[in-house]
Formats: structure tokens, C-alpha cells, sequence
């Protein structure tokens, strides 16, 4: 018989029924309803959930009313799915899982549109009640999450597993954490640390360090080799990078690195699985060895991934982070058992869970179904990455991307459940990272469930939200090339809302050729992470490039990560054919706008995939302004003026052209299907003039930049001698664009005057290269 993990309700510290609530938590028992600040919320609540208020699990947390939710099942079972109250005429946005390994954005208004393996659930505000947010989570041995009760069933329901059927439970508390709030981005925020003391399994993203490469330019070796990647063809995408003045900062050497085998292959061969390189066929093969596989163990007569990463560095000075790809089990089918030097391992046969089984079918999936997983046992979890990444830091490698993370559920039935699995691994991992790659040197990838942002990133800053970059639309629907496109950048925007609480948002790479490349390259240079591409071996768009890429390797980034507007939360940017997709951010002096227009396909729940919607690729207007940009999220790093500003410049990035805004007035965008317009919208600081009278003034950034306000890294302003000086310290080179009411009598550029264009309130001056990004030019407008 399994055992019973649950406690007993005489022994659960703080239980306290629904209708039990302290007064002072915003949830309560109205008759049969949970009600928010006393408005009914969800419906006709069964008599068998049962609410604990936040106080009483986290005491020492700032928990502002907020609650868990927890039921009594008849008896214990290892998985539990039960309704938790009915969801009706209440619009929502939610993240759930459309993939094993990838989650998105969906919305809806009742119960029955809630998606399977919902991760995240916002309740609109009403004009009685404020957002409400429903966060699964791990409730001792069992993780959570969200869906429908059925197709004609307007109850929301908690599925509760815990991956094994020898552990079982019947009595929860704290599988939902509930919070509300009249701040959505805030809400989010706030629950995530109430949930962090309350689990102590991770930490937030505000407590931790994104890797280096986040300020870097990068390039994958992905689309460029697929599994032929070899050293003298990265070598020789480096330097074409370089010669065409966009050199890398850090370089991605992705799959085909290792040394891996089929079980039906010999290892003795000298194959080392590069006979496998078909799309997909490398999934089965296991790891056979650490070290690298001999295309590079081989690089000139035996120097080794360690002296090809030497010599790389010192050739091209500017890549000063590499990283090399693997997935969490050591590779896509695990290790191979018996391998020398390698720990134990033994092939687990995946089982996928019902909820899985309703996700998008994947080709990874199936072949690991199929094929097994070599899985080391999870208590020698540590020798895993202890032997791999030991060598790669002696080879000179400063990260890793760890890969096909969401695994493990598959694989818990005889290693104590998902959660527990879970967390013997990444306790490995994160003992590996801290050893040898500085604490925070990796990129998680295929990463998006809850188990992993709430066991897994205790040391992990930095995570891929969106799913890979596809070039075409692998199903061959027609308009293929590009409504792919939208859904990667919906994707990102979105699942950022959710995950950004965790580790720093990754939009992905994609290539600079691609018919969408602008649009993609739009929404990483603001998007406030790595932004890198996965161009072929010189085939690249070097124009387009520089608008990213600074000569030394370095990006203009932004100081928070992008979210979605206030306004299109609740709205769907894929297929209604009316919704534009806008994104929000800061810089140090000004805040940036995205709008993009996606439309053209998404998920679909009848066919359990994204299909393409080519009807609604049409043209979408929408209207955007200062109020757009969430100014007082940036507590952080505070936007200079901007509560004092009664006036914001807004230049249009790609129009180049600026408007005069009031703080509540808006401009109309209208977009062709896959196009995009950003804004940097600057507060206006009025300066008093030497000869009488003020003058508005309002740094912009460079015009030749995406992320042209990223440029401006100081901005001061002082009056001697009857002179009125405003100096501005712009990073980067070009032309340097600020918004001034008067005419300046004089510009210069690092002590030197400088020609410039005064034409309708715009001032346009010449920057050039110093030649460093860390070394900044000064900009003086003198009046």
C-alpha cells in the first residue's frame, strides 16, 4: 500500500476552513461564493476546498491579504483533479503549457475556455473588484496547476499530481496561491514573495545576477550547423561577423559538440553519433563520454575543445563569454548505461501524464517516449554535471545553455515523485553553475513549467520564454514563413509576465536574413535581454546588425525586462484580427514602446496545435502614449523626471519623426500584418535659458539604433558665464537625436565643436566611435 504524505487535518498548522478566513484577508466565503473584498469571484465553491490566509503559512511576509487554497480529497490517490468553483462572464489572461517544454498566452471568460496545464491565471478587474491572480504551485510532494473541468462545465479545476503512484495524498493546503491587487504587473510580483519564503526553493530574479552575456551581441551555431557543427566552421563565422563590423561578444556553440551514440551503435567506432544528424535523429542517441566528440577533440592534431576556445579568444578579442549546449539528463536520450567514466545510469521508459497528453504533438517527445532516457539516479545527480562541467570550464567555457529540462516529470514514477526528482537535480546543478561558471553562467531552455521556476532557479538568472525560432512553419500551412513569427513574439511577451518574477527573460536567437528579421530584431533590442542570431556562415544582413550591435561586441539594453501593455493583457494579439501586440520598457532617461502587429495564427484548442489564421493578417491600427509605459514599475532604475514631466517627446523609431504628447494622450499606429513602429518616449524637462525664458529639452538616443534611448547613459544640465550647457554621454555611434524647443547656439561632441540639424524641434548631431562602448562620447548643446 502507498504511503499517505499527507498530514492529518488535526495536525495542519493553520488550517482554517473557507468560511473561517480571518477578517483581514481579502478572501472570503459569501454564501457559497469566493468573493474579493466581498465581490463574488468564483462560483459555487465546493464544500471540500479549504483556504489557509497567507499570514498564517508565511508570517513573516508582506502578504497583503492574499491566501492558499487547498482541498480534502475521499482518499489519497497520486493524482487529484477537483473543481475549486464555477468562472463565469470574467475576462482572463492566463500562461499554460501548449508543449512539454513551452508555454503561451491565452484568454478568455469563463471556466471552460481555461486551458490545460494552466500555470498562471489574472482575473480582470472590475469596477467592484480588483485583479485577481490564481498561482499554482508545489504543495509538498505534489505540483499544481490549472484547467477546465470539462467542455460544457463553467468550473475551474486543480489538478494535483505528484508523478508516482507510490506517493499519494488526500489532504492539501497550499496548492493555489491567491492574491489580488489593483496593480497586474505588481500582483504577479508580489506573489512571487509571498510564495518564495513560504516553499524556500528558489530565489526571485531580484535577488540574483544575470550572466555577462546579457549585454553581449552573440551568435548561435544552431541554423548555421545544426548537429555538423565543427571548429573551423565556427572559427570562420566568427570572423565574418568581425570583418563585417559586428563581432560577437559571446558565441553559442549549440548540439553536435558531444560525444553520443545510439544504443544499437558501438562506441568503440569513432562515430561518436555524427552518423546521426538527420533532423531529429539525434534524439534517441545517449551520451557516451564528457568530453567532446572528435571534430573537436581532433582541432589541430589534438588541442581540444580547450585549445580551439583559446585560440578563438585571443584571435577575436571581443568574444569574451563561450557556451556550450546540453541537455539536463547530459543529452536528449540521457546516458548510455556501462559507459566508462561515466556515473551510473539506467533507462527509464517516459510516461507521459494525462495532462501531457493533451499538449501539442512534438517530435522530441515522441522519440524520447520511444527511445527511453539514460537517467542517473538522482542521489549521484551531482556527478552528472560535476564531470561535465568540470571539463568544460578547464576548456575554457564560461556557461552553458542546459536544454530539454522538463523531463523529469516523465521520469518520476520510481525515484519519489516529480518534485523530489526535480529537486536532486537541480540541487546539482546549481552546486555545478556556483563551482565552475561564476553562480549564474547558464541559459535555461525548454524550461517553461512551474516545477522548474519554483525548484530550479536558485541559481539560474536567465531563461528562454518564448518556443525555438522557427524559420518556416514546420506543419507547411500556407503563409508559413511568417505567422510563426507572431505567435514566437506573443510567446515572449507574455510568458515574461509570468516568468520574469524567476529569471531574466531570453526572446530566443533568430537570423538576421530572414523575410521577418526586422520584426524580430525590433523586439529583442528592447525586449531587455541577450539578443543574438543564428545566422548561417556569412549570410548576414550587416545593416540591420549594426542597428543591434555595437563595434565591440556589446548591445544598447534596456534596464527592465519588456512586458506587455496594460491595455492588450486581456485581448489575444494572435487571431482576432484587431488586437496589436505592445510591449513596454525603460531606459535610463526615457521610457520605449514596441507595437507590433502579430496577427495571422496561434493555439487551437479543437485541433491541440498552432495553426495558422491567415484571415486575420490584415492591417491593425491602435493608439499609444506615455500612459502605454508602466513608469512606476521602475523602482530600480527609476526613469530621470518623468513624475515631475507634464510633456514627453515621442520619436518614432522607424518613421523618424517625433510628436509632442501630454502624459494622457495617445497617437494612432497602424501596422501592415508582421510590421512594427517603437517609441521612445522622453519626459521633457523644461531648463531655464541664460538670455530669459525656458526651453524644453529631451535626450532621445541614437536615430541608427533600435533601442535608440538605451544610448543615453547621463544627462545634466548646467548654467555658467550666461551660458546654459546641457551635456549629454551617449554610448555607441551615430546620429544623436534630442528634442529641443529653442535652437542651440552651439554643439559639441567630446570638447570639440560639431555640425548639427535644427529642424522642427529636433536636434540632430553626428557621434562617433570611441572605440569602446565603456568609453562614452559627451554630447553639449549650449544655449
Amino acid at each position: 500500500m502507498a504511503p499517505n504524505l499527507s498530514k492529518s487535518t488535526a495536525d495542519m498548522v493553520g488550517d482554517v476552513a473557507v468560511d473561517g478566513l480571518k477578517p483581514s484577508s481579502r478572501f472570503t466565503l459569501k454564501g457559497k461564493d469566493l468573493a474579493v473584498d466581498g465581490h463574488p469571484t468564483l462560483l459555487d465553491v465546493p464544500a471540500n476546498i479549504r483556504l489557509t490566509p497567507a499570514s498564517t503559512l508565511v508570517p513573516t511576509a508582506d502578504v497583503a491579504g492574499g491566501c492558499f487554497l487547498g482541498f480534502d480529497a475521499p482518499a489519497p490517490d497520486s493524482r487529484h483533479v477537483v473543481p475549486i468553483g464555477k468562472l463565469v462572464d470574467t475576462r482572463f489572461m492566463s500562461i499554460f503549457r501548449f508543449k512539454v517544454w513551452w508555454t503561451t498566452h491565452w484568454v478568455g471568460t469563463a471556466g471552460r475556455d481555461v486551458e490545460n496545464e494552466t500555470q498562471m491565471m489574472v482575473l480582470d478587474r472590475t469596477a467592484d473588484r480588483p485583479y485577481v491572480l490564481l498561482l499554482p504551485i508545489v504543495d509538498g510532494a505534489f505540483r499544481a496547476s490549472l484547467q477546465s473541468a470539462g467542455e460544457d462545465d463553467d468550473n475551474v479545476a486543480l489538478c494535483l499530481e505528484s508523478g508516482s503512484s507510490t506517493v499519494q495524498g488526500s489532504v492539501f493546503r497550499s496548492a493555489v496561491y491567491l492574491h489580488a491587487g489593483d496593480d497586474p504587473f505588481d500582483l504577479v510580483r508580489q506573489a512571487a514573495r509571498v510564495v518564495r519564503p513560504h516553499l524556500g526553493t528558489f530565489r526571485l530574479l531580484e535577488e540574483k545576477t544575470p550572466p555577462p552575456i546579457v549585454d553581449k551581441f552573440g551568435w548561435c551555431t544552431w541554423d548555421a550547423f545544426y548537429l555538423k557543427v565543427h571548429p573551423e566552421g565556427v572559427w570562420e563565422g566568427v570572423r565574418l561577423l568581425a570583418e563585417g563590423g559586428c563581432p560577437p561578444g559571446f558565441v553559442l556553440i549549440d548540439d553536435g559538440w558531444q560525444s553520443i551514440c545510439h544504443d544499437e551503435d558501438d562506441p568503440a567506432d569513432g562515430a561518436e553519433g555524427m552518423n546521426r544528424t538527420a533532423a531529429g535523429e539525434q534524439m534517441p542517441c545517449r551520451l557516451i563520454k564528457f568530453e567532446e566528440n572528435h571534430k573537436f577533440r581532433d582541432y589541430k592534431g589534438g588541442l581540444g575543445l580547450g585549445g580551439f576556445v583559446r585560440e578563438m579568444k585571443a584571435a577575436f578579442p571581443t568574444v569574451e563569454q563561450v557556451y556550450v549546449w546540453h541537455a539536463l539528463c547530459g543529452y536528449w536520450g540521457g546516458l548510455r548505461p556501462g559507459a566508462p567514466g561515466l556515473p551510473p545510469a539506467k533507462v527509464v521508459a517516459p510516461k507521459l501524464s494525462p495532462g501531457l497528453k493533451r499538449t501539442m504533438e512534438d517530435l522530441a517527445v515522441d522519440k524520447i517516449v520511444n527511445n527511453g532516457v539514460g537517467l542517473v539516479d538522482p542521489e549521484r545527480a551531482g556527478e552528472l554535471y560535476e564531470g561535465l562541467h568540470a571539463h568544460l570550464q578547464a576548456s575554457g567555457i564560461d556557461g552553458v545553455k542546459v536544454d530539454v529540462i522538463h523531463l523529469l516529470e516523465m521520469l518520476s514514477e520510481e525515484y519519489g515523485g516529480r518534485v523530489e526528482l526535480a529537486k536532486a537535480y537541480f540541487r546539482g546543478l546549481t552546486e555545478s553553475v556556483r563551482r565552475h561558471f561564476g553562480g549564474n553562467g547558464v541559459i535555461a531552455s525548454m524550461e517553461h513549467c512551474n516545477d522548474f521556476m519554483l525548484l530550479g532557479t536558485e541559481a539560474v538568472a536567465l531563461g528562454r520564454v518564448g518556443d525555438d525560432f522557427w524559420c518556416t512553419d514546420p506543419s507547411g500551412d500556407p503563409n508559413g514563413t511568417f505567422w510563426l513569427q507572431g505567435c514566437h513574439m506573443v510567446h515572449c511577451a507574455y510568458n515574461s509576465l509570468w516568468m520574469g518574477s524567476f529569471i531574466h527573460p531570453d526572446w530566443d536567437m533568430f537570423q538576421s536574413t530572414h523575410p521577418c528579421a526586422a520584426f524580430h530584431a525590433a523586439s529583442r533590442a528592447v525586449s531587455g535581454g541577450p539578443v543574438y542570431v543564428s545566422d548561417s556562415v556569412g549570410s548576414h544582413d550587416f545593416a540591420l546588425l549594426r542597428r543591434l550591435a555595437l563595434p565591440d561586441g556589446t548591445v544598447l539594453r534596456c534596464e527592465h525586462h519588456a512586458l506587455p501593455t496594460r491595455d492588450c493583457l486581456f485581448l489575444d494579439p494572435l487571431h482576432d484580427g484587431q488586437t496589436m501586440l505592445k510591449i513596454w520598457n525603460f531606459n535610463k532617461f526615457s521610457g520605449v514602446l514596441g507595437a507590433f502587429n502579430c496577427q495571422g495564427g496561434g493555439w487551437s484548442p479543437e485541433a491541440r496545435r498552432n495553426k495558422c489564421a491567415s484571415q486575420c493578417s490584415v492591417p491593425v491600427t491602435a493608439r499609444a502614449g506615455p500612459a502605454d509605459i508602466e513608469w512606476k514599475q521602475g523602482k530600480t532604475h527609476p526613469v530621470a523626471d518623468v513624475e515631475n514631466a507634464t510633456q514627453f517627446a515621442v520619436y518614432f523609431v522607424e518613421s523618424k519623426k517625433l510628436e509632442l504628447l501630454l502624459p494622457d494622450e495617445t497617437v494612432e499606429i497602424t501596422l501592415e500584418p508582421f510590421n512594427y513602429e517603437l517609441l521612445v518616449v522622453a519626459p521633457v524637462s523644461v531648463l531655464r535659458l541664460a538670455r530669459g525664458g525656458g526651453a524644453g529639452f529631451a535626450p532621445i538616443g541614437l536615430a541608427n539604433m533600435l533601442n535608440s534611448g538605451g544610448a543615453v547613459q547621463a544627462f545634466e544640465s548646467n548654467r555658467n558665464e550666461g551660458e546654459l550647457t546641457v551635456e549629454v554621454a551617449v554610448k555607441g555611434a551615430g546620429e544623436m537625436v534630442a528634442y529641443s524647443s529653442a535652437r542651440p547656439r552651439l554643439c559639441k561632441v567630446d570638447g570639440e565643436d560639431a555640425e548639427f540639424v535644427y529642424e522642427d524641434g529636433v536636434v540632430t548631431v553626428a557621434v562617433p566611435w570611441t572605440g569602446s562602448s565603456s568609453k562614452l562620447a559627451r554630447v553639449e548643446y549650449i544655449y
